[in-house]
C-alpha cells in the first residue's frame, strides 16, 4: 500500500471510495511525511508500545504507527471511513480499527487486555469541538497514559501551555498542568491538510505525571473553584464565586481566605497558579469544617 503521506495517494483513495468529508466530524487529513514523522518522534514510539489513535480517518497516521509502534488500536467514529482503513491498512496485523465514539470506548479495559494494564501512549488529530472532552476524559478516567500527542487548533495548544497572567490562561490552562506537562513539538499550517482548514494547527505533547505537581484533597472542589475563577474573567475572585452556581463559598470566607495566603482581595483567577488555587481550595476547605 502506498504512504498516504503523499497527497496524490490520499486525492486517488479519496476518489476510489467516493468519500465525502464530514464537516461535523470536523475532518481535515494530513497529507505532509514531515509533521507525520514529528508526532512518531515526540511520542517516542517504539516496538514496545500499544498506541491509541483516535480519529484516524483513511489510515494515513495509522501507517506510520503500525511501522513504529507493537500494537496500534484506531477508534473511527465515522462508519464510511471503515472499509477505506480496512484497504489502506491490510498489510498491518498488529492494527485494530475500532468503529465507535472513542468517548464510549472502555479505554482501560483495552489497555488491560492488549497491553497488560502497561500505560499506552495516545495519538491523535482532534477536531476543534471535541479537543477538551476528549483529553480531559483520557487524565480523569485514570486510563493509564504515558503521554497524549495531538494535533489540534494552534489556539489551543497554546492555551494548554499557557501561565497565569497571559491572555491565553484559563481553566484548560490549569486542568491540564495538573495532569500533565504540555510542550508544543510544532506548529502545523493549513496546507499540511486535505480540505485545508480555515485555521493553524499545532502537535501538542502532554507528558502525563507520575505525580501531580500540586497535592489538594478534594479534585473537584478546586476544578469548581477554577471554572469559577474563568467564567467572568474579568471579575475579581470573590465576585466570581460569589456567582457561581456551583458553589455555595461566603464572600467572608474567601476574604479571609485570600488575606491568610497575602493575596489582595481585588486578586482575579487569572494572576493564580495552579499551586495558589490548591492553597486556596485546602483553606476554604478548613473554613467549612
Amino acid at each position: 500500500m502506498a504512504s498516504l503521506g503523499n497527497p496524490q495517494n490520499t486525492i486517488d483513495i479519496i476518489k476510489k471510495y467516493d468519500f465525502v468529508f464530514q464537516k461535523r466530524f470536523g475532518q481535515n487529513f494530513l497529507i505532509d511525511t514531515h509533521v507525520l514523522d514529528k508526532i512518531i518522534r515526540a511520542a517516542g514510539i517504539t516496538k514496545d508500545d500499544m498506541v491509541l489513535e483516535i480519529g484516524p480517518g483513511i489510515g494515513t497516521m495509522t501507517q506510520y504507527l503500525a511501522e513504529a509502534a507493537g500494537k496500534v488500536i484506531a477508534v473511527e467514529i465515522d462508519r464510511n471511513l471503515i472499509p477505506i482503513l480496512e484497504d489502506t491498512l491490510s498489510e498491518y496485523d498488529n492494527v485494530m480499527v475500532i468503529n465507535e465514539d472513542v468517548l464510549k470506548v472502555d479505554l482501560n479495559e483495552l489497555a488491560g487486555q492488549y497491553n497488560g494494564g502497561r500505560p499506552i501512549k495516545v495519538v491523535a488529530n482532534l477536531p476543534y469541538y471535541i479537543t477538551t472532552p476528549i483529553i480531559m476524559g483520557l487524565f480523569e478516567s485514570g486510563v493509564p497514559v504515558d503521554n497524549i500527542t495531538v494535533m489540534v487548533q494552534k489556539e489551543v495548544a497554546e492555551r494548554m501551555q499557557a501561565g497565569p497572567g497571559t491572555k491565553d490562561y484559563g481553566a484548560l490552562s490549569l486542568a491540564v498542568q495538573y495532569y500533565a506537562k504540555p510542550y508544543i513539538v510544532a506548529n502545523v499550517p493549513p496546507n499540511c491538510f486535505m480540505p485545508r482548514p480555515n485555521v493553524g494547527s499545532a502537535v501538542i505533547r502532554l507528558t502525563r505525571y507520575t505525580d501531580y505537581p500540586v497535592k489538594v484533597s478534594d479534585e473537584r472542589l478546586m476544578f469548581r473553584i477554577i471554572r469559577a475563577a474563568f467564567n467572568q474573567r474579568r471579575k475579581t475572585l470573590q465576585n466570581s464565586i460569589n456567582n457561581s452556581p456551583e458553589l455555595s463559598i461566603g464572600k467572608d470566607d474567601v476574604a479571609a481566605v485570600l488575606k491568610k495566603m497575602g493575596l489582595a482581595a481585588s486578586v482575579r483567577g487569572e494572576a493564580m497558579s495552579l499551586e495558589q488555587f490548591a492553597q486556596f481550595t485546602e483553606l476554604i476547605k478548613e473554613c467549612g469544617r
